[in-house]
């Protein structure tokens, strides 16, 4: 299966793209995913994924919707899937 990820702020710094593709097996999760691209990003190693867990304050969307409502870094991916990752929005 193959899947698209977006990424913003210090995510795309790291990798130095805005859109990634990444060809993945079948069953795979938010967390494989971000480790993968971890392997061949080593900048981005850590930060999405800490462990088995989303670090921190990151969101992470499966197709418009925050994985929170699904089963966080455990979500499993489908073909197609798009994935986004965002740094936190602070302001006033």
């Amino acid at each position: 299966m193959e899947v698209e990820v977006n990424l913003f702020g210090p995510y795309r710094e790291a990798v130095g793209e805005k859109t990634v593709r990444r060809k993945l097996p079948e069953g795979a999760t938010i967390a494989d995913l971000f480790r993968d691209l971890g392997t061949d990003y080593p900048d981005l190693s850590g930060q999405v994924i800490d462990d088995d867990s989303i670090s921190g304050s990151v969101t992470v969307t499966k197709n418009g919707k925050h994985v929170a409502l699904f089963d966080g870094a455990r979500t499993e991916l489908a073909d197609g899937d798009l994935i986004r990752a965002a740094p936190p929005v602070h302001g006033g």
